[in-house]
């Protein structure tokens, strides 16, 4: 058993905060100031957490951290028979904490309220773990900001001045203004910021992340239409979805592909209309003085990401909205359509996964931020702010509803 020194801590770190943070053993740890314990049954809940298709990269992570922090953890299991897993997994890490020996004063390290409750009724003391956050991905991790220049990925931002300048491959450029794209006024210094990516001539791949209500579709289409009507250095938009909710149905809905996809669509389209009556875009519609306008394929097209296969788009500003919902192969697949005068913009937000066999780590979004980060003509952001679409949505956002 590790010998004590004054003010030394034994922590014995609980399941649950392993999971929160894969790094709670280094930060508890401090250096080598404090113990850390690991009782026998908490790696018995992360062999069977790790068959959990949601927790199984968190679990990875976890079991690097204690390889890597071997030699600094004492795995406990004095005194407790061998038993099966079972619900009752806690009151097999209590029972470890009290049967080993020379473990002076224990702090069991938990952010579970009834095991904490449970500790106290054994005389075992416990806390939460003081800096413990949620897993994130890497498209949240990296937020498209750096703390200095040097070393930074190109096309990344930095505050100067209470300014932020935009990091470009040929030099440095501070963002004091305010992009003026289809009328269109960003809410946060965040959306302008991302509008400064998908405006920029030298960056052909863009990808936003961020939660529901940060306007992330909106903010693209009103740049796909600058980009393709104002400038015209594009032809025509594409917007791709990945359908998860239909899959298979889709063939036998009635219509053609356009039809089809309406009822997964609407609300692109009923974004588009807003902005056409914001500032006419008539040349998207064949009958732009219609009530209910019908787009113009020759510049405006949505594909379900079968249709993507084996076309080669060019000329063209590619909208691809929750890529957290494609595979790394499909992202694979759907960028390699990508030709000359394309601008890709990539939507989603990894803590949104609805595809069952993908997760916050391995999604298109995250695959894309992982493998293009520190490329010449790639930009990444993160939303963010006080105010996303509207009053009610902010609330929900400051409440964490």
């Amino acid at each position: 058993m590790t010998q004590e020194s004054p003010g030394r801590k034994n922590y014995v770190i609980d399941t649950n905060v392993l999971i929160e943070n894969p790094n709670s053993v280094r930060t508890l740890r401090n250096g080598s100031e404090n113990n850390i314990f690991i009782p026998y049954h908490v790696l018995m809940e992360l062999e069977t957490l790790k068959n959990t298709p949601k927790l199984r990269h968190i679990v990875s992570k976890v079991i690097t951290s204690l390889i890597e922090n071997r030699e600094h953890i004492t795995f406990i299991r004095d005194g407790v028979e061998d038993s099966p897993y079972t619900h009752i997994v806690d009151n097999y890490i209590l029972r470890e904490i009290e049967s080993a020996q020379g473990i002076q004063d224990p702090i069991l390290v938990t952010n579970d309220r009834l095991l904490q409750l449970q500790a106290s009724l054994r005389n075992i003391k416990s806390e939460e773990l003081r800096d413990s956050r949620p897993f994130e991905s890497e498209s949240q991790l990296y937020t498209g900001f750096v703390e200095e220049a040097e070393g930074a990925p190109p096309n990344s931002f930095l505050w100067r001045e209470g300014k932020p300048v935009l990091l470009a491959p040929d030099g440095e450029k501070t963002v004091g203004y305010v992009n003026d794209v289809w009328n269109l006024k960003p809410r946060t210094v965040y959306q302008n910021l991302a509008l400064e990516l998908i405006v920029s001539p030298h960056v052909d791949l863009v990808s936003i992340q961020s939660e529901a209500g940060f306007g992330k579709t909106y903010l693209a289409l009103a740049a796909a239409l600058y980009l393709t009507l104002e400038r015209k250095e594009h032809e025509k938009i594409f917007v791709v979805k990945p359908t998860i909710e239909i899959g298979a149905k889709l063939g036998f809905l009635p219509g053609d592909v356009a039809e089809k996809m309406e009822p997964y669509m609407k609300y692109v389209y009923d974004l588009l209309i807003k902005l056409h009556k914001q500032r006419p875009a008539n040349k998207l519609f064949t009958n732009p003085n219609d009530e209910t306008p019908r787009f113009n394929p020759k510049k405006f097209e949505v594909l379900p990401l079968a249709y993507v296969r084996g076309m080669n788009i060019e000329n063209a500003v590619v909208v691809i909205d929750e890529a957290q919902n494609l595979s790394r192969a499909e992202v694979r697949a759907l960028l390699t359509r990508m030709g000359e005068g394309v601008k890709c913009v990539c939507l989603g937000d990894t803590s949104q996964v609805d595809n069952p066999y993908l997760n916050e780590a391995n999604n298109g979004l995250n695959w894309i931020v992982r493998k293009f980060k520190g490329f010449d003509n790639y930009g990444h952001i993160v939303l963010k702010g006080d105010r996303s679409r509207g009053p009610i949505t902010d609330m929900v956002l400051k409440s964490k509803l």
